[in-house]
């Protein structure tokens, strides 16, 4: 089938009517993957329904309740010299700011990345350590799903016919570090393995592996090992052998599954030593 049409509302609502009322159409953000993804004739929508021209999807701002609200529109770019990004928070700024290269920044989305789900994008590791909310629109109303929920399988999210996201919320800023590794083949390529961990002011840690399976990999017994220890390497050594024996690579052109497994452990040594490094100058 081959696409007939390019559509630009103006808002939510017209835009989940428009990809309600035509079963192939689908939505464009940054358009980067889906470009690519119609050039290998491996989709054909029948309708694109731009999201450009919709305000109330770009931009950061405070969230109702407390917290930041991202919208699904804002361009990696944003995210990454995003000053309110501080604290535990400024691990999404680090993730924003390691994708691919900047005309892809430059014109990527938040909502488009996350939509996509590729195992080795930068956000979901980052946004499973926050403890982020997807939110989510349709012509039913609006809903708020855990970061964990949400990434679902390989390539897969629990977006439901006619949904669309509209954006990210993340808790509050509250202090403590948030960092991000990234291990890859080339700079811009996506992850062999990445890491991304939160330490909040009262010591608690959160870990989650990204590219070692179809979702990231995150436990809270590996959490618990590391909560008040960033310093101890016999305790960042235990966290990583219990998110390696969680992963799920597979052998790809990036590395063998056995290699995934492998890193694991020692890149969450190392960015453990390097939160602590921060606490100590805190």
């Amino acid at each position: 089938m081959t696409t007939r049409a390019l559509v630009r509302p103006r808002t939510v609502a017209e835009a989940l009517a428009l990809l309600d009322g035509e079963e192939e159409a689908r939505p464009l953000a940054g358009g980067a993957s889906l470009v690519a993804m119609m050039n290998a004739d491996l989709l054909s929508p029948s309708l694109l329904v731009s999201l450009r021209d919709i305000a109330e999807l770009k931009g950061i701002s405070p969230a109702p309740g407390g917290g930041l609200r991202i919208g699904a529109m804002t361009r990696h770019y944003e995210t990454a010299a995003a000053a309110d990004l501080c604290g535990t928070l400024a691990v999404l700024r680090a993730a924003a700011g390691r994708i691919a290269n900047p005309p892809v920044r430059n014109m990527g989305t938040m909502g488009g990345s996350i939509s996509l789900a590729d195992p080795g994008a930068d956000y979901p590791a980052a946004l499973v350590a926050l403890g982020a909310r997807i939110e989510i629109a349709s012509p039913a109303g609006t809903r708020l799903l855990p970061a964990r929920d949400f990434f679902v399988d390989w390539y897969t999210t629990a977006l439901k016919p006619g949904e669309l996201v509209t954006a990210v919320l993340l808790p509050a800023p509250a202090g403590g570090i948030g960092l991000y590794h990234k291990l890859a083949r080339v700079a811009g390529d996506f992850a062999t393995v990445s890491v991304a961990l939160t330490a909040a002011p009262s010591g608690a840690v959160t870990l989650a592996i990204g590219g070692c399976g179809p979702f990231p990999i995150a436990d809270a017994a590996a959490d618990r090992e590391l909560s008040g220890r960033l310093g101890d390497p016999a305790a960042a050594r235990r966290a990583g052998e219990i998110l390696a024996a969680l992963a799920d690579p597979v052998d790809d052109v990036r590395a063998s599954a056995d290699y995934r497994r492998l890193v694991i452990p020692r890149m969450v040594a190392r960015i453990a030593g390097e939160a602590a490094g921060w606490e100590k100058a805190a």
